[in-house]
């Protein structure tokens, strides 16, 4: 029997299970939108320091988003039953994780990364049952982390990170790890959605190296 889902998770559950894309990026795919479809898995569960997100630090030889943290998933595959299917597929195939240990809470609102044509589906989940992860697949992924929520939203590892284009978007600055993005910008909005957001400096300003996609 799965473990209930826990109070302090319930409002993330609700944000997730009322959430308009609107609220979550500015980027929406075109209703004519006839790029690639993919999923990714942001995934709660309850480690050594308490509530944490499962992701990931992709290998950094890649020939795009080489190095970026971000939520394990990819493209949805046609033998896919859609994009919670995909999303739990590719966390297994990047983490290793054992899929019926996770609780589907919603599939939120499809998101679009302008750069690469990407309309991105997040998958909420509840990891009532962890099982062991790591890099399953070292051609795609360097480290996997399970970081806390205490340390997401603690103001000192908040910044605003700068893209050489000029672009400025929310991050993170976390064991080693600057988490920016869509994956970050995803993060910040769910937690200030749910009231967990706390004051922080966002003259604090982070660039990124020359090249990065």
């Amino acid at each position: 029997m799965s473990a209930p889902i826990p109070d302090w998770l319930m409002p993330v559950v609700k944000v997730a299970r009322t959430v308009r894309a609107e609220q979550l990026s500015q980027f929406i795919p075109p209703d004519d939108h006839d790029g690639r479809e993919g999923a990714v898995l942001i995934l709660f569960g309850e480690g050594d320091l308490g509530p944490d997100l499962l992701l990931i630090e992709r290998a950094h030889d890649m020939r795009s988003h080489a190095g970026q943290p971000a939520f394990p998933g990819g493209a949805i595959d046609p033998g896919d039953e859609g994009a919670i299917a995909a999303a739990l597929r590719e966390a297994n195939e990047e983490t290793g994780l054992d899929p019926s240990g996770i609780e589907v809470i919603a599939a939120l609102p499809a998101l679009w990364l302008p750069p690469s044509n990407f309309a991105v589906t997040p998958v909420v989940g509840w990891w009532h049952t962890p099982s062991p992860v790591r890099a399953a697949d070292p051609r795609e992924v360097a480290s996997v982390e399970r970081v806390s929520v205490a340390e997401l939203v603690n103001p000192a590892n908040r910044v605003m990170v700068r893209h050489p284009s000029g672009y400025m978007g929310a991050g993170f600055d976390v064991r080693g790890l600057l988490v920016w993005g869509f994956t970050a910008g995803l993060i910040s909005r769910l937690f200030a959605l749910a009231g967990w957001e706390q004051p922080w400096d966002h003259e604090r300003v982070v660039d990124l190296s020359v090249g990065v996609d």
